[in-house]
């Protein structure tokens, strides 16, 4: 055990770790391309990284960020900040620099940490802070001789998480180190969780999905997990054969990828306990292909504000309740609210609130924001459902307005201020429509300026237009973000207040009248 004192039953997350090295220690933690991690080395990895840390000048309630793909790293980092009471800052990878840019300025970070693939990156956004580059693995910070005082404990801040807001910039999350250790509980129920078990993620860890759905409650519980750069169909079928792990996650998005890679037919799947999935509508044709094959899949409903674990359908249920997102996690209250502003009855639509230790505290500087979302403790999600007699929980609308393309939230508030900015049109709103690959896509709806008449001879205005429209999202929001197509109107549909109408702008697609497609 690391000489960094008692470890008392308020401990930090990093002593939950220490626990597991000094009661397995030859056990595998973390495997990364190739290299297995024992408990006892990884938890001497985090000890030398809170040294480390703590040698840069970080401290109780300092933000540290993180910009890199998958690796122990993250985890290490996001450990180290909860031993010295800490904020660990995971940044999305896929952002461009402005959007990083906002980021960092508004959480103002003591230090960012950087993949080496990403240092150029960094240096191009000017954070304000320091920036250190950590190497590949399996190098990590030497062992200090003196492992640093443990500083945090249950109440402190440990994770910072960032969504995309409603208002165009994002909002931060904070959840503090009893969230994440309540969402660990609500992990273990729903899988059955055991040291025994190993777990393979390939979600990317700055998402809480990738980060707390499974991964760290393993740690947490003496499981083991295979960690992933990125997705990929063919090397997830690869490590199931090769590692043999008992759970993974895969949003459905990935469910349709894997299912359709030309070896999934004959893919060795016999290690999987299940797998677990969400994070958009979940269509039977994208999980079906997975139950034929005697591999079932649940479903976790939540958000970043519920750490996420907040609803879950266990694999051992999914098959009898099709369609529901399950009940109630363990540490979680869920009330149906209905819009009287009482519990919604049996089968009625309502809004979904969320109650219990793994709720956020609050947005990071927005108390306005963190009013709106939360009452009396409960968190407001916005997503409307109903739930039978016997309290299975069904999701019939997300978030207004939000788009979840292959997992990824989009707001189009974020985009729609970037078309606000444009002399092409006279006005604009960004909708969702469905797509076989992604589940959604972005795509513009709006009325064209008036400009000067095209010369004779010359291309269709429309299609220029609609080109010289979706080049403006370059280099300003991640390439997931940006509109796939630009259908022209002659008006948008509004209120009595001049509020767009997007139920009747997805109508009008669906039906595909009064508008023309381009790009």
């Amino acid at each position: 055990m690391s000489d960094s004192g008692p470890l008392s039953a308020g401990a930090d997350l990093a002593a939950r770790v220490e626990r597991w090295a000094d009661r397995q220690p030859s056990a595998t933690a973390v495997a990364f391309e190739g290299v297995e991690h024992t408990y006892r080395a990884f938890a001497d990895q985090i000890a030398a990284t809170a040294g480390w840390l703590a040698g840069a000048g970080v401290g109780e309630g300092d933000r540290v960020a993180w910009l890199g793909p998958n690796r122990p790293a993250a985890l290490r980092l996001m450990l180290g900040c909860s031993w010295l009471g800490a904020i660990y800052l995971p940044l999305n990878s896929r952002l461009a620099p402005p959007e990083h840019q906002w980021i960092l300025d508004h959480a103002e970070p003591r230090l960012l940490v950087v993949d080496s693939t990403f240092e150029r990156h960094a240096a191009s956004i000017g954070a304000g802070c320091e920036i250190r580059a950590l190497p590949d693995e399996p190098e990590c910070p030497s062992t200090p001789s003196a492992p640093p005082p443990r500083r945090g404990t249950p109440a402190h801040p440990v994770l910072l998480a960032y969504t995309s807001g409603t208002t165009g910039h994002p909002k931060g999350a904070v959840l503090d180190q009893a969230a994440m250790a309540a969402n660990a509980v609500n992990s273990t129920h729903a899988h059955d969780l055991t040291s025994r078990d190993r777990v393979l993620t390939t979600i990317p860890l700055f998402h809480v999905g990738g980060l707390n759905i499974q991964t760290l409650p393993a740690l947490l519980g003496g499981a083991a997990a295979l960690i992933e750069r990125a997705f990929d169909p063919g090397q997830f079928l690869d490590d199931v054969e090769q590692w043999q792990p008992t759970w993974t996650v895969l949003v459905p998005a990935a469910l349709t990828a894997v299912a359709a890679h030309p070896r999934f037919a004959t893919a060795d799947l016999g290690s999987l306990h299940g797998i677990m999935t969400g994070s958009s509508p979940v269509p039977t044709a994208a999980t079906q292909p997975f139950f034929d094959r005697g591999v079932p899949v649940g479903q976790i409903y939540g958000s970043t504000e519920t750490a996420p674990i907040a609803v879950h359908l266990r694999c051992d249920e999914a098959a009898s309740h099709p369609g529901s997102c399950g009940k109630p996690s363990t540490m979680c209250e869920v009330r149906i609210v209905s819009d009287s502003g009482g519990d919604a009855a049996p089968d009625d639509r309502g809004e979904l609130w969320v109650r219990g230790p793994s709720v956020l505290r609050e947005y990071w500087r927005d108390p306005e924001a963190t009013a709106e979302a939360l009452s009396d403790g409960w968190f407001r999600t916005g997503d409307v459902g109903h739930a039978g007699d016997e309290g299975w929980i069904f999701i019939d609308d997300r978030r207004k307005d939000m788009i979840i393309s292959g997992g990824e939230n989009i707001y189009p508030a974020e985009l729609e201020e970037i078309l606000a900015r444009s002399d092409l049109v006279a006005e604009s709103t960004v909708v969702g429509v469905p797509d076989e690959r992604w589940g959604e896509v972005p795509v513009i709806v709006a009325v064209r300026a008036i400009r000067p008449a095209a010369a004779p001879g010359t291309a269709d205005d429309a299609e220029i237009e609609a080109a010289d429209l979706l080049r403006l999202f370059d280099g300003q929001l991640a390439r997931f973000k940006h509109p796939k197509a630009v259908f022209w109107t002659d008006q948008l549909p509004r209120t009595a207040l001049g509020k767009v109408r997007k139920h009747e702008v997805r109508a009008m697609l669906n039906e595909n009248h009064g508008v023309h497609r381009a790009g």
